[in-house]
């Protein structure tokens, strides 16, 4: 699954004062929705099922603070419905022979290879203006991000398109979030916060005397992840061949349909026809839908040899990640790569 962040948008600056004011009323909207979670509960009017599964945010939430050593504050004890299947879509975009994504760079959250909107027709309308001037584009729907901890985030209804074990750990995700941020480093944050959602998740399942959780679908999920990522580094060599391009256009389509021919003989050889990334195959495909893949778990296998290393100590830990953080750039990346070779390895898009 792939989930992306808001935050850079939201906490930055911008080039635009109609795009900042579009953000400041999409988020206000978001806001002006939230309800506690007790209150949500405790309405009669309340649906059941969403009452259940509110109820169980709600100690996974508290389990968060209590457990994991995540922030203790307002963000998931509130509940909002913001009357749409997303609660922002975010535009990526690429020149068309390349996978060097346009970036957009804010005054807190760094520089982001995406710009979000809280309206899917301004984001396809951005995407199409991009696309006129001869860039890949893709616009991705957008069910959870965090503000780092500048407001309370709320649990939203796009969130509970998931089973338990996935709204549960993305709560972890991005309370993960607001304890470690490192600006321009998309790689880390999103590894560093998947680590904290998949071993607190492994952990909450624990407490409640539950079994570890099926791996199938991770399984699945990463074999798919790989394929993109093999066809994005064949691009990558195709994009510095210095062909014409007449021929570049012609052999990068040629890549995009031997990632689909890929695709379907995983699907039918190992998954038993399961169908679940059909849609997204089968949709156009082009650079700028190649960007998201392999940044959430890049550097997993790296935090969790760091977690392994202070005895699985989670404030020791989150001190570890975080003198890491403060690393440069090369230095960083340089020291996640022995961590991971430890734990046998980097993980997806290393």
């Amino acid at each position: 699954m792939i989930v992306a962040a808001m935050s850079g948008a939201l906490l930055g600056g911008c080039s635009s004062i109609d795009y900042f004011a579009h953000l400041a009323k999409g988020q206000y909207g978001v806001l002006s929705a939230r309800r506690p979670l007790d209150e949500v509960i405790a309405d009669p009017a309340t649906d059941a099922t969403l009452k259940a599964r509110l109820q169980l945010a709600q100690q996974a939430r508290a389990f968060a603070s209590d457990r994991l050593a995540l922030p203790r504050n307002g963000s998931y004890t509130l509940y909002a419905d913001v009357g749409r299947p997303y609660v922002a879509w975010n535009v990526f975009a690429t020149a068309e022979f390349s996978l060097k994504p346009v970036t957009h760079c804010f005054l807190i959250a760094g520089c982001v290879g995406y710009r979000g909107y809280f309206d899917k027709a301004k984001a396809e309308a951005e995407a199409r203006e991009l696309a006129a001037q001869g860039d890949d584009t893709y616009v991705g729907g957008v069910p959870a991000y965090s503000t780092l901890g500048w407001f309370d985030d709320p649990i939203l209804n796009t969130m509970l398109r998931w089973d338990d074990d996935a709204l549960d750990g993305t709560i972890f995700h991005e309370l993960a979030h607001q304890e470690l941020y490192v600006k321009n480093d998309t790689a880390f944050n999103e590894s560093f916060a998947t680590f904290v959602q998949e071993e607190g998740l492994r952990q909450w399942r624990a407490a409640r005397g539950l079994p570890a959780g099926d791996s199938l679908p991770q399984r699945r999920e990463d074999q798919f992840t790989q394929l993109v990522l093999d066809a994005r580094e064949r691009l990558q060599k195709l994009y510095a061949s210095g062909l014409a391009a007449e021929p570049m256009r012609a052999a990068k389509q040629a890549e995009i349909e031997r990632l689909r021919d890929d695709y379907r003989r995983l699907r039918d050889t190992q998954w038993q026809g399961y169908k679940g990334y059909d849609a997204w195959v089968d949709a156009p495909i082009n650079n700028a839908k190649l960007l998201p893949f392999g940044l959430y778990h890049k550097w997993v296998p790296a935090f969790a040899a760091l977690y392994t290393q202070r005895n699985g100590d989670w404030p020791k830990f989150y001190d570890a990640a975080r003198q890491l953080s403060k690393q440069e750039p090369q230095p960083r990346e340089a020291a996640l790569e022995r961590l991971a070779a430890q734990q046998g390895g980097a993980g997806a898009g290393s």
